[in-house]
């Protein structure tokens, strides 16, 4: 097994490192490559991932923090909340009603004055756009005055200061439907250009209430990680989004820093038999195997974590047990040990038998097999689904792994496994996983059909606690109350398998500062503390 998985990591990283050599999805313009080699207060930045706007409203900045907009209230390092644009706030004895100080010596870049009237602007139009910012629960935010402006919700919420953390504060005045192509705000940096699939340059806003950042001048160019890499190798970019199958490879005057995230990998497995029963937009729903908890946790039980992690990550990740590993509202109790034994246990225990002897169980006509999408060209994906797979195949389950569309996944994973990632610095993507009323949505986040009342109970009242440490014991038994539970010792919808850390080439002199834990995504939240970056030498 051993020597498969690190084969198979290194098929990856040559296939991976040959792609290097074909064309880049982006170009880093003669202008920015000139300024950052004549300078020290300029940065060329490589990412994966372009966004689709750059208005909060429409969800920019969310789960990260948005660097052309003040937010409220910010997070620290270890995931509370300190004052950003707000001075302070308070919340009422109802959990119902919120009411925020602003400080006075903000501004928008076109010199305006951030007021109350724009915060309240900014929640109810995040609230209409109904984009990936949940307002839902918002009844009204009104400002009282220029410095004062009270929220309030139709029942207590507990994720609301974390769902403030990552809306940019927009300004009333200047707002339109073209602002998230040209936007203004009063964050540490002001927007200058889009070329759309090309780059996005920033500059530092001179005005910025809590100091001039040190990298006055930024590009982020869209690339993807083979051609990033190529940059990197070329010395055409500062830094560089990477992946655990490109990390590996040392390039003169550039070192890599493997940040800790909670981004994961792993199966969804459908809970439900197929029945011929389809969503509404007519994808089947349905597995005849998976459809078995004694399947979906042997598994889980026969995944030896830590040796994806060092073989196949080439030591760039971690373990992962749940959706929300090293948080504070995670449950230690989910951890689980590899036993293929304890696994092969389940399935003898519950009648399957390798009938014929081609070494994959059966029970009643039924063999254990079925296939595990994902989305075509992520090769760290296909590398976990692979290297998990092979070690599934040796207690008797067998897993088809099969890379296609996203546009087929949406069609297929309902009744298929997929190798999906997720990963949050807020709860509310435990109860968006895991929620009854979420299954079968279009959405990505509950297509294997989990519900249960014993968990809605628990995450309902995650989301009404008053306070951040009532909600976590409900988010902790949401995943095992000793009984039950989304873990995968309880009804194990998901096989958690690996958390990844964000693998990035840094120029050597760069300082990319104190990086908070990231979420999922390709990039994006690696400037989330971008005025914390400098040159040291």
């Amino acid at each position: 097994m051993k020597k498969i998985i690190t084969l198979f990591s290194v098929i990856i990283m040559v296939f991976a490192l040959s792609a290097c050599k074909s064309q880049s999805s982006g170009h880093i313009s003669d202008g920015a490559a000139e300024t950052r080699m004549e300078t020290k207060d300029s940065v060329v930045i490589a990412i994966g991932s372009e966004p689709e706007t750059l208005d909060p409203t429409q969800g920019w900045g969310h789960g990260n923090a948005p660097i052309v907009q003040s937010t409220l209230v910010s997070y620290t390092a270890d995931l509370t909340f300190e004052n950003d644009l707000a001075t302070g706030y308070s919340l009422s004895e109802d959990g119902l009603t919120w009411t925020f100080t602003i400080r006075d010596d903000a501004s928008f870049t076109d010199g305006e004055p951030v007021t109350a009237s724009d915060v309240a602007f900014t929640l109810e139009t995040a609230k209409a756009a109904q984009s990936s910012v949940d307002l839902t629960y918002m009844e009204s935010a009104v400002a009282q005055d220029d410095t004062t402006v009270v929220v309030t919700l139709t029942r207590p919420t507990s994720i609301f200061l974390n769902t403030l953390a990552s809306i940019g504060i927009v300004p009333e005045h200047a707002y339109s439907q073209a602002y998230g192509r040209n936007p203004i705000g009063s964050g540490p940096y002001k927007f200058v250009e889009w070329r759309p699939q090309e780059q996005i340059v920033f500059t530092a806003n001179e005005d910025y209430y809590n100091g001039v950042p040190s990298i006055k001048n930024v590009t982020v160019v869209f690339m993807s990680e083979d051609a990033a890499l190529a940059a990197v190798q070329a010395g055409e970019v500062d830094v560089a989004y990477s992946t655990a199958t490109l990390g590996i490879t040392e390039v003169e005057g550039y070192h890599v820093e493997a940040i800790p995230s909670a981004d994961n990998r792993g199966f969804t497995l459908p809970l439900l038999p197929d029945e011929g029963k389809t969503t509404e937009s007519g994808a089947p729903i349905g597995n005849d195997v998976t459809c078995n908890i004694e399947i979906r946790q042997a598994i889980a039980y026969a995944i030896d974590r830590q040796q994806i992690a060092d073989q196949v990550l080439n030591g760039f990740g971690r373990p992962a047990y749940s959706e929300n590993d090293g948080m504070p509202w995670n449950n230690q109790e989910v951890k689980i040990d590899t036993d293929a034994e304890y696994a092969k246990q389940l399935l003898r225990d519950a009648g399957w038998r390798d009938i014929n002897g081609d070494g994959i169980v059966e029970k009643n006509g039924q063999k254990a097999e079925f296939s595990c999408i994902y989305p075509s060209g992520d090769a760290v994906r296909q590398a976990v689904a692979m290297a998990a797979a092979e070690q599934v195949k040796e207690i008797g389950i067998e897993i088809h792994v099969e890379g296609t569309s996203w546009d087929d996944i949406t069609r297929r994973m309902f009744s298929e496994g997929v190798m999906m990632g997720w990963g949050s610095s807020s709860p509310n993507e435990t109860y968006y996983l895991y929620r009854s009323q979420g299954a079968f949505l279009d959405d990505f986040y509950n297509p294997e059909g989990y519900q249960s009342q014993v968990t809605d109970g628990y995450l309902n009242a995650a989301m009404e606690a008053l306070t951040a440490e009532e909600a976590n014991e409900y988010w902790k038994k949401a995943q095992w109350d000793g009984t039950t539970g989304t873990a995968m010792k309880g009804e194990c919808p998901w096989v958690w398998i690996v958390n990844l850390d964000h693998v990035t080439y840094v120029r050597d002199g760069l300082s990319i500062g104190a990086q908070p834990i990231h979420g999922h995504g390709h990039g994006l939240p690696l400037i989330q503390n971008l005025q914390e970056w400098s040159w040291t030498e």
